[in-house]
């Protein structure tokens, strides 16, 4: 049998530890070229571009004919 704790941790002092755990919202910065939100560090997902060159090609959708 392993060590067992003598007392209950009450809510308030599980609360105080658990209170850093929550979800927080995304950090975004704000792409130089077409200044849409982007992840930062990452190539922005609307023009394809990283510390002003492109990196990656965006293809645009085309429409279904119908």
């Amino acid at each position: 049998m392993g060590a067992l704790p003598k007392r209950r941790i009450s809510k308030a002092r599980a609360g105080k530890r658990l209170s850093h755990i929550a979800r927080k919202p995304p950090v975004l910065d704000i792409c130089p070229q077409c200044h849409s939100p982007k992840m930062p560090h990452h190539a922005c997902p609307t023009c394809g571009t990283y510390n002003g060159r492109e990196v990656t090609k965006i293809e645009e959708k085309k429409k279904a004919a119908g």
